[in-house]
């Protein structure tokens, strides 16, 4: 019996905005990790999909009854240049899930094999970078930041050739809200079709804003582009390859290729092998945000207003008020983490204080704003430890501390003030040296590693005991890190 109940609107809705297209065979599949959880909460029976059977369904070897696959059709600006077809090269829709909860989540496979739009690829992927999108996402989703999930890592029996040599094959069983992408817009309009923009616009808007027209889904999805990037720099994620197809209308997470986290805090880290020019660099990220938006923004103009000039007008003012909007969440975000109850006018210059003082300091982005609790259970030792120059971090303390003092509890709530900081302040994130020597040893065969990882990041607010390694910077031999795209 097929594990799976689909309703797959995008296929019966958007005929012409893709291709039919199935998977691969794999000649021996093996689901490698499973998400039993995951599956649970959607709906489905592990007993039934956790199987030989279902690792073909799950590497697209084999089509579930009431699946529709498909490669879907976008484009997207990569690194600021344009590129009107680009789609799912080593990917397929394979149907969409009713959860219980009544919301509709894509099954998507990644590295299933070439389809109409690989452009030269071998459209397969490989077991390490699968593993780290699995891991990532599942992280992400503890940290409570927006984000597709990962339902298997299969391998697929077979290898695959890459620049490192022949390495495992395998496919990653992906969960979104939606696949709907900036690039999806884009392709259509580049194509002079502004009939399907508004087919899309009219799916979107009933996947994710119902009842909306053009002008309030632009605002909405603003908005949750804009909060999910605040989360990402209150945890010092480093997306890598901020393209306008990898920008999510759902406002998830999505595409973990050449992704990283800070250890030490710097405004301008780079960790992607093909951001030469740091375009995607941490502190750029929100900027990069705005400018994909206004992609968005350009695609939608004929809908906004029949009236060209009225419609720029109003683009152009959604578009400027992301700064505001962004803002806002970034210092909601940060409140939270310097344990701030009322909102003032400072907090802002507050918040950008503290980063400018760890600049330069070696400090360490989640260690510092961790250590912030410890100050007010009155040890300011840890706080200190992490600057080369400790009078730089008792300086922005006294700042930090005359603000707390015109707070609402304050002093008399300490302890319950620092509680709630430690729950916005993760002790354990994926540190690179970890995520990196957990993926060399699962190449190697042993899943060791990646399953401890794993174990530690499902709770990142909770201090236990044995797992300090985890909550360390990686240590100086690991210098030069990079992380690479594609799978």
């Amino acid at each position: 019996m097929t594990p799976f109940t689909f309703d797959n609107s995008y296929a019966r809705d958007l005929p012409g905005f893709y291709t039919d297209f199935a998977g691969d065979p794999a000649p021996n599949p093996h689901i490698l990790r499973f998400n039993t959880a995951l599956a649970t909460d959607l709906g489905l029976d592990p007993a039934t999909l956790n199987t030989p059977q279902g690792a073909h369904y799950l590497t697209g070897s084999q089509t579930p009854n009431g699946a529709h696959p498909l490669a879907m059709a976008y484009a997207g600006h990569q690194f600021g240049g344009f590129s009107p077809r680009l789609g799912d090269g080593r990917a397929l829709l394979l149907g969409e899930i009713i959860a219980p909860n009544g919301q509709r989540y894509d099954l998507h496979l990644k590295g299933s094999g070439r389809t109409p739009f690989s452009r030269g690829g071998d459209g397969k992927a490989v077991l390490g970078p699968v593993l780290r999108e699995y891991l990532m996402g599942e992280a992400m989703a503890a940290l409570s930041v927006p984000t597709t999930r990962a339902l298997a890592a299969t391998t697929t029996g077979a290898k695959v050739l890459r620049e490192t040599g022949m390495e495992p094959g395998a496919v990653l069983a992906r969960i979104a809200s939606s696949h709907l992408r900036v690039g999806t817009f884009q392709y259509f309009a580049a194509r002079g079709e502004p009939h399907n923009v508004e087919r899309l616009l009219a799916y979107a808007t009933t996947r994710h804003d119902p009842g909306a027209d053009a002008l309030t889904f632009l605002r909405n999805t603003i908005t949750r582009q804009a909060q999910l990037v605040a989360k990402w720099m209150g945890v010092g994620f480093i997306h890598g390859v901020m393209n306008t197809d990898n920008t999510s209308i759902s406002g998830e997470t999505i595409d973990y290729g050449p992704c990283a986290f800070l250890d030490h805090y710097d405004p301008a880290t780079v960790f992607s092998s093909i951001d030469r020019q740091g375009r995607y660099a941490y502190a750029n990220q929100p900027g990069i945000l705005r400018w994909n938006l206004a992609r968005l923004a350009e695609t939608l103009l004929p809908l906004l207003s029949p009236d060209e000039a009225t419609a720029i007008a109003l683009a152009t003012a959604e578009i400027d008020a992301f700064v505001p909007v962004f803002e806002a969440a970034w210092t909601d975000m940060m409140r939270a983490k310097l344990g701030l109850h009322a909102a003032q006018p400072g907090d802002m210059d507050l918040a950008t204080d503290f980063l400018t003082a760890m600049q330069g300091q070696g400090a360490d982005f989640t260690n510092s704003f961790r250590a912030l609790a410890d100050v007010l259970r009155g040890d300011d030792a840890a706080l200190a430890a992490q600057f080369t120059d400790p009078s730089v971090a008792r300086a922005w303390q006294a700042q930090w501390q005359a603000r707390l003092a015109t707070d609402p509890d304050t002093p008399a709530d300490q302890m319950g003030r620092a509680a709630e900081m430690d729950l916005a302040n993760p002790l354990y994130i994926p540190r690179n040296h970890s995520v990196e020597n957990a993926l060399t040893a699962a190449t190697a065969g042993d899943m060791a590693p990646f399953d401890a990882l794993m174990d530690v990041l499902a709770d990142p607010f909770t201090k236990r005991a044995g797992l300090g390694a985890y909550a360390q910077p990686a240590p100086d031999s690991f210098t030069n890190f990079r992380t690479f795209c594609g799978t």
